[in-house]
């Protein structure tokens, strides 16, 4: 597993200072995201986004946003937005440069007609099996089609028919004129046009033929000026192809291709196609539930967009491997950033009623609390107190082992920021036995917490009080699934076969102080003790509070790697 590197290389950042220290590309810098709209990005995505316009703007460059929308089937413009929305959460903006490869249709078919015309391409009637059949193997190369000699007057007039919309889908292709015996598959006649009636998100029924992915993304970069075209490791066969499209059509500004090795995590998996059927399978509750490794997912569970900056950054750029990382590293990322920014409030998850015998029945005050230790900044809120309060039921036990410094029968404890207090009597409920209520005295001399004769409390407890307290709904997320490398399962398993059936556990009847009644959704907190949780986006309503937990307090992964 990927361990923290503070100063993790990265491999393209060395590449763009050569090539800036020697003129390359008259010194410019250009560089894309460029997702296809056909789904929900996942945070494997965020390093591509961090990657691509972080190296932009360190070096002084621009980032595009481009679409590639080249199959009509699968593209909804409900993933443009989503995805636009998730790269601006990251923190980055693409100012006037977004673009949508269906913006070059015209002119990718333009270039189309002069690979034909220079005898570079040519229109074939095998069908897809057909093609596939001829393609040959690893070991065996492929065989010509038996239309790869038609004429250029010829592949002109079919494919010109081709977009006339003369031919019924999948009757005819057009492919690009390589080498059928080439080792590098990709580069056996590549399809670049497929027929194809389906109404495009952007373009309409104009088009009922549409340009293949590897003949659109290069080329794309090339009209857009791009310097460099970072992209993960599935795509190194393809960077031959990239070079040859490049090459044949001539095009002005010649970008490179770079591969990066992927960012995966344990206990999650990031296919689009297991993510599409966890959700509609109804495993999970939409694309944005906080299980899911989506962007839009975590952003919702409350993760800051810092962390996962801080995370791509400290997992660096690897150039042969991808990378499998310790779901705990990002969660240390999270923790981070969150116990710096997060203000501190008191929650109580499993209430237990705790009457202070000796306080005034008509009395209630109030407490300054810090609401964050680790900055001054945040200043310091007001916390209501009365006769009684709510402490954590597991912070009372009645015959407490040796090393429990809780609350006991004829124990003191300190009530965070308020007083000290001894529980004197117990009242159970006489049908099960259960604690229902604890009744205390407390010591007036020792507001703040603090005794005045100076002995020493070794137990301190949250609370909130009865009469201020504000119910929620808390969610409390883990793993969605229970193996760690799910890239790696037994032969014969399912993946759903090892999901978590603690992955999300829902608490009702939970008690917060009155300061988060007003906290906006998305809002992040620390319930001390407890973990970090936000404001549900979705779910939360002023007269409803539902809270996620971020993350828990427990950071194995920073003991681990001390």
């Amino acid at each position: 597993m990927a361990a923290e590197n503070e100063n993790a290389s990265n491999f393209i950042k060395e590449i763009i200072k050569d090539d800036l220290s020697k003129g390359v590309h008259n010194g410019r810098i250009a560089t894309r995201f460029p997702p296809e709209p056909n789904g929900h990005l996942h945070i494997g995505h965020a390093k591509s986004i961090c990657l691509n316009f972080g190296l932009a703007e360190e070096f002084g460059g621009l980032c595009n946003l481009r679409f590639d929308d080249t199959n009509p089937t699968k593209e909804e413009t409900k993933y443009v937005e989503a995805i636009m929305e998730d790269v601006r959460w990251l923190g980055y903006d693409w100012e006037d440069r977004l673009f949508f490869a269906s913006d070059y249709f015209d002119q990718l078919y333009e270039f189309a007609l002069k690979l034909v015309t220079d005898g570079k391409a040519y229109v074939d009637d095998l069908s897809a099996d057909e093609i596939r059949e001829y393609r040959g193997t690893l070991t065996e190369p492929g065989k010509n089609s038996p239309y790869r000699e038609r004429s250029t007057e010829e592949n002109l007039d079919l494919f010109e028919r081709m977009r006339g919309g003369e031919f019924d889908d999948g009757s005819r292709v057009l492919r690009a004129k390589i080498d059928m015996a080439h080792p590098n598959m990709v580069m056996r006649d590549p399809t670049i046009y497929r027929i194809r009636r389906a109404h495009h998100h952007r373009t309409g029924d104009k088009w009922c033929i549409y340009p293949m992915y590897d003949f659109t993304h290069c080329l794309s970069d090339a009209i857009e000026g791009i310097t460099h075209s970072i992209c993960t490791l599935e795509f190194e066969n393809n960077r031959a192809l990239y070079d040859w499209f490049i090459e044949n059509v001539n095009t002005e500004h010649k970008p490179h291709q770079y591969e990066f090795a992927r960012l995966e995590f344990t206990h999650t998996v990031m296919s689009k196609r297991k993510l599409l059927q966890l959700v509609e399978d109804g495993i999970v509750a939409g694309w944005d539930d906080p299980r899911l490794p989506t962007i839009s997912g975590i952003r919702r569970r409350g993760f800051p967009p810092e962390a996962m900056r801080t995370l791509t950054e400290r997992v660096g750029v690897a150039k042969k491997r991808d990378t499998m990382v310790e779901y705990g590293f990002l969660e240390h990322a999270v923790r981070e950033q969150l116990n710096a920014t997060a203000n501190r409030v008191m929650a109580v998850l499993n209430p237990l009623k705790l009457i202070i015998e000796n306080y005034p029945h008509d009395k209630s005050e109030t407490f300054e609390i810090v609401n964050n230790p680790e900055d001054e900044s945040a200043g310091s809120r007001q916390v209501p107190f009365s006769r009684e309060i709510f402490i954590e039921r597991n912070d009372f036990m009645e015959e407490p082992p040796k090393k429990f410094f809780r609350l006991a029968p004829g124990r003191e404890v300190r009530l965070r920021g308020a007083y000290l207090v001894t529980c004197e009597t117990v009242v159970k409920d006489p049908d099960t036995g259960e604690v229902v209520e604890l009744h205390c005295k407390y010591d007036p001399d020792s507001r703040g917490g603090d005794a005045p004769d100076g002995r020493k409390v070794k137990g301190t407890l949250h609370w909130v009080s009865v009469n201020h307290a504000i119910d929620a709904e808390i969610r409390l997320y883990d793993h969605l699934f229970a193996r760690e490398n799910m890239n790696d399962i037994p032969e014969g398993a399912e993946f759903t076969d090892f999901l978590n059936p603690e992955s999300l556990v829902v608490l009702t009847g939970c008690k917060i102080e009155p300061s988060v009644a007003t906290a906006s959704a998305g809002e992040r907190f620390q319930f001390l003790r407890h973990g970090y949780f936000c404001v549900d986006s979705r779910d939360s309503q002023p007269d409803n509070l539902v809270f996620n937990r971020t993350v828990s307090l427990r950071d194995s992964w920073a003991k681990a790697n001390k």
